[in-house]
């Protein structure tokens, strides 16, 4: 460790080795040297700069006088892509010392024109000229034509959706998908709001999925139209699939009051693939296995297809046993009072 002292003492002997250096023979010729390097490069950078050359800059785009009723639902880019051409002392000077000042769009000036408007770049040239060097020739407007859309107060609200590639681990599978907010507000004009009847999410792949699984999503964008809010929490509920059967008797549909059904067996085993969260829940009172009468008058076999009329939600892969029954059609005495 070094005390004040010894700092001290360490710091001047330091500053007299510089000193020396600097006064040698040696220092000085490597300093003149650098100075004549530095004469040289000097000379040399204000040759290549007075050649002309060819860049790219950006302005600054804007719009002004936008009433509160209006929703701008395809907005302006936010600046102007301008090609030029000049010599490179002028082109130094836009880089390092210039600062362009925003091209402005006034909204009152095309409010007449429809919702949709379209603005070629070249009515906005003077503006941009406005402001380069007399020697300076403009190449180059990027995007060459302008255009938004917007809408006065004209909105309804649409359901949310999801969209893409979502691959689950064997066994699971999706119990239910959860939108926050389950519907969003649309703004466009008339004619495209016509042809909006949901909101979906970008394109999204999800892999190898095991649980339950939360994302916000941007919602895809349609021209003309503008999404509030423009995104959605999206949760995927899984769950594991479990194999349950249930006894489920064979009913009649449709049949005269002076007549009915019977089947042998009268009851069909139904197996089915659900998720353990509704395993439980689940029973034979949620199938529903119906023949009607007019069936069973066009059938020319002996036995009568079976099939669900109703069949629970969060049920799958869904099996009868049998899948044909023998049946007979009872006559019953009706007595009257």
């Amino acid at each position: 460790m070094f005390d004040k002292r010894n700092i001290r003492i360490y710091y001047l002997r330091t500053l007299e080795k510089i000193r020396s250096f600097l006064l040698s023979r040696n220092s000085r010729e490597f300093l003149i040297f650098l100075f004549f390097v530095f004469v040289s490069f000097c000379f040399w950078l204000l040759q290549i700069l007075n050649d002309d050359y060819e860049t790219e800059f950006s302005i600054p785009l804007r719009m002004k006088n936008v009433p509160n009723n209006v929703v701008l639902t395809s907005e302006l880019p936010s600046e102007l892509k301008i090609g030029v051409k000049d010599r490179g002392t002028v082109l130094t000077n836009y880089m390092l010392g210039q600062t362009f000042y925003p091209v402005t769009i006034d909204f009152k000036d095309y409010e007449s024109k429809g919702t949709q408007v379209r603005i070629p770049v070249s009515t906005l040239l003077k503006k941009i000229t406005g402001q380069l060097n007399q020697s300076t020739r403009l190449l180059t407007v990027r995007p060459d034509t302008l255009e938004f859309i917007y809408t006065k107060g004209e909105a309804k609200k649409v359901p949310v959706k999801l969209q893409g590639k979502i691959d689950l681990d064997r066994q699971y599978y999706i119990s239910d998908v959860i939108y926050s907010p389950d519907s969003v507000m649309v703004y466009a004009p008339q004619e495209i709001l016509d042809t909006i009847t949901t909101a979906y999410t970008e394109s999204v792949v999800l892999e190898n999925l095991s649980d339950t699984t939360h994302r916000r999503i941007s919602l895809a964008k349609v021209k003309g139209a503008r999404f509030i809010p423009d995104f959605n929490d999206v949760t995927l509920m899984l769950d594991v699939y479990a194999e349950k059967s249930v006894e489920v008797p064979v009913r009649g549909v449709n049949f005269p009051p002076d007549k009915v059904l019977r089947t042998f067996p009268s009851k069909v085993q139904v197996t089915f693939q659900v998720g353990l969260s509704h395993f439980k829940a689940i029973t034979a009172e949620d199938f529903f296995i119906g023949v009607t009468y007019e069936e069973l008058l066009n059938n020319k076999g002996e036995k009568c297809p079976v099939k669900l009329k109703s069949v629970p939600r969060y049920v799958n892969h869904v099996r009868l046993n049998p899948q044909e029954v023998d049946y007979l059609i009872e006559q019953q005495i009706i007595f009257n009072d």
